[in-house]
């Protein structure tokens, strides 16, 4: 079997291409794929512990250290501990933080509203439906 005839090869090609249009869009403003990720995932009123954004993004807890202490370099996120377990720490946004994350909330709206006007409703469901299954099968 050639690579583009399976599943996965595709839902590959795609991803990276949706990532570079990020780092494309998000490097005019200084940002990259991930960090937008990070600062979408945070919660702007609550803060987030960061041993929960790992998981909620999918991304390796070296690269989230990686990225989060870039970040923090940056002064886009500031690291406090949690009022109720001191043992956690919780990652908020700064002013900064915030403001790019704007940016990257309108980033994803934009490419969401682009995909939705070119894609046909009874298309979009049917898509919806195999990445409900491929995301079934990943769990066996």
């Amino acid at each position: 079997m050639k690579p583009e005839e399976t599943i996965d090869f595709h839902i590959r090609w795609a991803w990276l291409k949706i990532a570079k249009m990020y780092n494309r869009m998000g490097a005019q403003v200084g940002i990259s794929q991930s960090m937008g990720l990070v600062l979408l995932s945070i919660d702007p009123k609550l803060g987030t512990p960061s041993t929960s954004l790992g998981p909620m993004m999918g991304m390796e807890p070296t690269s989230l250290t990686r990225t989060l202490k870039s970040m923090e370099e940056k002064g886009w996120i500031a690291r406090k501990p949690d009022l109720n377990d001191g043992r956690v720490s919780r990652i908020y946004l700064t002013e900064q933080g915030e403001k790019l994350r704007e940016v990257s909330k309108e980033t994803v709206i934009d490419f969401n509203e682009r995909l939705l006007q070119s894609i046909d409703p009874q298309k979009l469901q049917h898509f919806r439906e195999v990445i409900e299954m491929i995301d079934q099968q990943t769990m066996n």
